[in-house]
């Protein structure tokens, strides 16, 4: 495998955010397919690992999924693709089980006529290159989304591909099995992809995409058992989301926002308030979105994809937050 050239982008315009967050540099680092989209990125065994859907378009029947892989960030080789006959495999999300092995979980478009539209998926690997036959995971037409592990529990949002737009909230123990907690999580116009999050106290968040009108994203907030859920309308519609606490308690959310022109950007998400608040942009525009949010050595990294510079490539991006301005007393 050869190292892939990493580019790095003008930041001139990125180094003075009145935030006080800090882009430290973005970098390309694959473009390798016509279309190169849908990240997500996770820390594991002392490597990086970036997951990604590339194909001949947003929406094309050969979609892939590619692994890369690295040892600092800067110099990437490709780890792994995964390939169906039967579908195109679409948004890879990453995550860490209790037992140590990387979790790719995905969703397959099935190939027509099949028995379903859609059909989500997960992979295994000990080492993120040898990956296991993939296991069906939820119900058929009902996409499962970014699984989040909290407490030995796998956690996931689903929501249905074929006839009542709902959401649904799945549990499992081992990623291989999930069973509904909730089998109506909500139900209000067009909800989507979620991300969820865990606070100190075990109360758990859902950062909840909606499109249609309204379409604005939702915050669903529960405690355990995780079966009762309240919502808050934030107001602002957030393509792609993902979600991050940071070790001082502050909540990172990234994804698409549409104002002043779509581009990829990282918010504050207050759960008190109700409120998502933009705090830095990414060079991003036209197709884009779809962040991995990683914090690591002091640092937050974020993969992401956009097509501002032409061809819709895959980027990295280290950005150094400021601190966290001291409880009022």
């Amino acid at each position: 495998m050869t190292s892939i050239l990493l580019l790095s982008l003008s930041l001139a315009s990125f180094q003075a955010e009145p935030s006080g967050a800090e882009v430290l540099d973005v970098k390309k680092v694959w473009d390798g397919a016509n279309h190169n989209a849908f990240t997500d990125l996770v820390r594991f065994r002392d490597r990086w690992f970036l997951t990604f859907r590339e194909g001949a378009g947003h929406v094309s029947p050969d979609g892939a999924i590619r692994v890369l892989t690295s040892t600092d960030g800067d110099e990437w080789t490709s780890a792994a693709t995964l390939t169906s006959e039967t579908g195109d495999l679409r948004d890879p999300k990453l995550s860490i089980t209790p037992d140590g092995r990387l979790m790719l979980a995905g969703a397959s478009a099935l190939h027509q006529p099949a028995a379903s539209r859609h059909r989500s998926l997960a992979w295994f690997s000990s080492d993120g290159r040898e990956w296991s036959m993939p296991t069906p995971i939820g119900d058929p037409n009902v996409w499962v989304w970014r699984p989040a592990w909290h407490e030995g529990t796998a956690y996931a949002v689903g929501y249905s591909t074929a006839g009542d737009h709902l959401t649904r909230l799945y549990a499992s123990k081992d990623g291989a099995s999930f069973a509904p907690l909730v089998p109506t999580l909500f139900a209000e116009g067009f909800p989507n992809e979620a991300a969820l999050a865990w606070l100190p106290d075990e109360t758990g968040l859902c950062l909840l995409r909606r499109d249609g009108k309204p379409g604005t994203n939702q915050l669903g907030i529960s405690k355990p058992p995780y079966t009762e859920w309240s919502w808050k309308d934030l107001g602002v519609h957030l393509g792609g989301p993902a979600l991050l606490r940071l070790p001082d308690g502050r909540l990172v959310a990234g994804g698409r926002l549409h104002a002043p022109k779509v581009h990829t950007a990282l918010c504050w998400l207050d759960p008190e308030a109700g409120k998502l608040t933009e705090f830095l942009a990414f060079p991003s525009g036209g197709d884009t979105s779809y962040p991995g949010l990683v914090w690591h050595d002091g640092l937050l990294w974020v993969s992401y994809y956009s097509s501002h510079e032409g061809k819709t490539s895959i980027y990295l991006a280290r950005v150094r937050l400021p601190e966290k301005a001291p409880e009022a007393p």
